[in-house]
């Protein structure tokens, strides 16, 4: 059956559901479970599942016109640029939406001499890996925080175990690592820096409102 000489059903539909499905869940376990889990940051989750989603229908749509390599890699590259004129996105999170977009792309272009064990591998590869480096203490995603200190006298070395513990006490923070900075004797006070892994933090709910800490993402 036809409706203006296009045909309304052809086999490819069922293909595009079913590699549809495979880009869906991976790109959730990479954002839902990866990611966030991490970052604790909500503000790029419907960016990254909407462009996966788009890459993924545009592709598969433009599969079938036969493009030539050369075109297809400008298509990718215009995307791979892409940018946001309002806040600069973190390389972190830039490193993650190069991934949905890739991913989107192999599920989409993925042709019969792609073997569907060969799909699932890509697939888990592109999720696996950033696990397991954000696993890694060394690579563990930082926030961070600017503070103006006044107990100078636990700024000197020796007291350091009670300027944690104070700052700690005071923040609610969970601390990973401090930086001292500019000393003011005129005012007495001190410049500390506080960092701290996002996904360690508590997050309170009080009569339904969600109430969590932002700090610059590094």
């Amino acid at each position: 059956m036809e409706l203006f000489e296009v045909p309304l059903y052809d086999d490819d539909f069922i293909k595009m559901i079913g590699r549809y499905a495979i880009n869906l869940l991976t790109v959730t376990v990479l954002v839902r479970l990866v990611y966030y889990r991490r970052s604790r940051s909500k503000d790029y989750l419907f960016t990254f599942y909407m462009l996966s989603t788009v890459v993924f229908f545009i592709c598969f749509t433009l599969k079938k016109l036969e493009l030539e390599l050369g075109m297809a890699m400008g298509l990718f590259a215009i995307f791979g640029v892409l940018r946001y004129r309002t806040d600069t996105m973190p390389i972190r999170e830039m490193s993650y939406l190069f991934t949905v977009i890739g991913i989107g792309v192999i599920n989409s272009l993925a042709n019969l001499k792609v073997s569907w064990l060969e799909l699932i591998m890509a697939n888990s590869v592109m999720t696996a890996l950033p696990a397991w480096l954000e696993s890694m203490p060394l690579l563990r995603q930082e926030s961070q925080e600017e503070v103006l200190y006044e107990k100078m006298e636990l700024v000197h070395p020796d007291r350091y175990e009670e300027l944690l513990a104070d700052l700690e006490e005071r923040t609610g923070l969970t601390i990973s690592r401090l930086e001292i900075g500019k000393i003011d004797l005129v005012r007495d006070c001190v410049t500390i820096t506080i960092f701290y892994h996002p996904h360690q933090q508590s997050v309170q709910d009080v009569d339904g409102v969600n109430i969590s800490r932002r700090g610059k993402r590094l």
